[in-house]
């Protein structure tokens, strides 16, 4: 098995966004940090892989989360082999002051089929 350098076989990986101006749970916080765990997989075929990446865009009312998962359970019906998921923006609408919904904007990498 190979593992990343200082790892181990349990790696954190750390999102850091900021949040300012925002109200509620968070507000007056300059940075929240979303800490990831994870364990080291085996990479060791990695090298035989070839990945393609798309961007899609998922929405929901209820949050950032369900949006991602949103994105990702229709992306599947077509998109085959799925391997991983990068969110590379976050965005609210704004209807009278309150947050309606949440966009995201997700990079999906999937194999080739051989």
């Amino acid at each position: 098995m190979r593992t990343p350098r200082g790892c181990g076989n349990e790696c954190w990986f750390v999102k850091q966004i900021p949040y300012k101006g925002w109200r509620g749970p968070i507000a007056g916080t300059e940075r929240v940090f979303i800490v990831l765990a994870g364990t080291a997989a085996d990479n060791g075929r990695m090298a035989e892989h070839v990945y393609k990446k798309i961007e899609i865009v998922g929405s929901s009312p209820n949050g950032m989360e369900e949006a991602v998962h949103n994105a990702l359970s229709r992306a599947s019906k077509t998109i085959r082999n799925m391997r991983w998921f990068e969110v590379t923006e976050t965005r609210g609408y704004i209807d009278g002051g309150k947050v309606d919904h949440w966009q995201v904007t997700l990079k999906i990498g999937f194999t080739l089929e051989e």
